[in-house]
Order: C-alpha cells, then structure tokens, then sequence
C-alpha cells in the first residue's frame, strides 16, 4: 500500500536546471564530505535555491547562488572528526577552529579554477549583518547578497536537522529563532560617536527580508505535506471501507446456521482480502489502518494550525 513520505527539500527547481558538466564536477566536491555535512550541504544548496526564485533572482544568479550554497562547509572536511561531530558544546579552542572552515572552504576554491567563481560561499556564509560574524566581522554593506541568502538557508537546516523534524509541525519554533536573529542585539549608546556605528546597532543577524521570504517558502512545504498526508487519508479510507466489509462478512458467518451460508461469506471475505491478510488475522490490520487514519487526521489538523501561526508571525 502507498504510503505518504515527505522531504523538506524534494521541490527545489535545482532537479529541472540542465546542469552542465562543469556544474556537475562542482557537486562531486561533495562527495569529500562525511554524510551528515553532505547532506547539510545539499539541503542549504536546494534551500538556497527555493528563497532565490521567491526573491525574484534570475535564473543566472540562482544557479550560481545554489552552487555556492552546496559548497558552503566544502571546508569542513578538513575539520577534525572529534570536533566536528561533537555531541556536546565546543570549547572556546575547538570553536575557533571550527571556524575556520570558512576560510579553508576559500582556499580550497581560490586553489581550483574551476571552483573559484563560488568561493564567496563558503567565504562569506557566517558573516552577519550586525558585524558579529566570522570570518571578518563585516557588515550589511559588505556581505554579499548571495551569502546573506545562503546564511538563512544554513541557519535553518542545522536548526531542523538538530531537532531531527519528521514533519512541519512545530517548525513555528524554528522560524521564531530566525526572527529573533534579525533584531538586533547590542544597544546603542549617546556616547556612540560614529554614525556607523550606531547603524550596526541596528541590525540583527540575518536580513529580515529573506527570512519572510523563508516563511513563504515553509508554508509551501506544509501545503505539499498536507496534500501528500491527505492523498494517504484517501487511500485509507478506501481500505477501511474495504475492510469494514470483510467485518461485516465475518459477523454475518459466524452468525450463520448453515454450512453453506458460512462458505458464502467465507468467500466473500476471501475476494476483498488482500497480500497476507486472512479471515483469522484481516482484525489487526484493520485496527492499525484505523489508527493511521486518525493519526494522518491529526497530523493534517496540526499543519494547517501551523500555518496559522506562521501567517502570524512578523519579522
């Protein structure tokens, strides 16, 4: 029986570029990688790709945005096992060089030629806007667009795959972090002299306007896994109604006197039973087909509030 899967970045319109062969030895980088940062890497890359077409970016630029941010950690293979899958906190030491995944990322495309065009991936995705980032401390004017986008992408996925999300529900939580990390968090003093100062001060992490654009984005992903759950809840009710009269079947023969009314529903049941269900066993599987109905039900119930709260939430 078909049963509904869900993937948060299965619509990236990457699957319908041509991707030509150069494109394809960019990806391959990924290959170095251990699976858990490949897999970051081709979320935050088909992410990137999703909040640039809602920006309205042409298609140029898209792509060269989607490339940098499936190379952005390309650095991190050179970053000690023992660091980088640490389940605990990093220390202050084992954070300073786990930030330097950054420029290593650099090197490694300033090194290749062919590569090169997409350094700014890697370079810049840890910047933030308020000048608190790393590699340089810049600020909005000198973070480039593309790392701005690609730094809201990689916020979110790490967030998601940290808290290991089977579906949207609860993703609100998520987007409520992101918002956050746009208002700004240092205070502006009188005693500030410099003008720019005081306009950093004014900033928060990432840009406000992609991170609404992520909402639009989100709320896509929801509308598709309400309409896979409930293409699931269709088939379910099919096989309930099927099921609910092979039950009928089965009061109605064991109620029988005679042995041939007992064979004729005994062979009505057999026509509607399917794989390995028997007259003895179809009882379990009904139940648990009734248990995933009002399970998908609510799952559905669940997403569409999400959506309420997401609708709400102002950045």
């Amino acid at each position: 029986m078909y049963k509904e899967t869900f993937d948060f970045y299965d619509r990236t319109s990457l699957k319908s570029y041509n991707l030509d062969q150069t494109m394809r030895y960019q990806l391959n980088m990924l290959d170095r990688l251990d699976a858990f940062t490949r897999k970051h890497c081709e979320n935050v890359g088909d992410l990137t790709c999703r909040l640039c077409e809602h920006l309205h970016c042409n298609k140029g630029f898209t792509e060269y945005c989607t490339i940098c941010g499936y190379l952005h950690d390309i650095g991190k293979q050179f970053i000690p096992p023992e660091i980088l899958q640490k389940p605990a906190k990093l220390t202050d030491e084992e954070y300073k060089i786990m930030k330097t995944h950054t420029t290593i990322g650099y090197d490694m495309c300033m090194k290749d030629i062919k590569l090169q065009p997409y350094a700014a991936g890697p370079y810049y995705h840890h910047e933030a806007l308020d000048g608190s980032g790393y590699p340089q401390g810049l600020t909005k004017k000198d973070i480039p667009y593309e790392a701005q986008i690609i730094r809201v992408a990689d916020e979110y996925d790490a967030i998601v795959s940290k808290r290991q999300y089977k579906s949207h529900i609860g993703i609100s939580d998520t987007l409520k972090i992101l918002i956050e990390n746009t208002k700004p968090h240092q205070q502006i003093h009188k005693s500030d002299a410099l003008s720019v100062v005081a306009e950093n001060t004014k900033l928060g992490k990432n840009n406000p306007a992609i991170v609404r654009v992520l909402f639009k984005v989100v709320i896509e992903d929801i509308e598709y896994e309400i309409f896979l759950t409930q293409s699931y809840v269709e088939e379910l009710k099919e096989e309930l109604k099927r099921l609910k009269q092979v039950e009928k079947y089965k009061i109605a023969m064991d109620k029988a006197k005679k042995e041939k009314d007992k064979n004729y529903y005994l062979e009505g049941m057999k026509v509607l039973l399917k794989n390995d269900e028997t007259p003895e066993n179809f009882q379990s599987t009904y139940e648990e087909y009734k248990k995933a109905y009002e399970t998908r039900k609510a799952i559905i119930e669940n997403l569409y509030h999400e959506i309420k709260i997401i609708k709400k939430l102002r950045v």
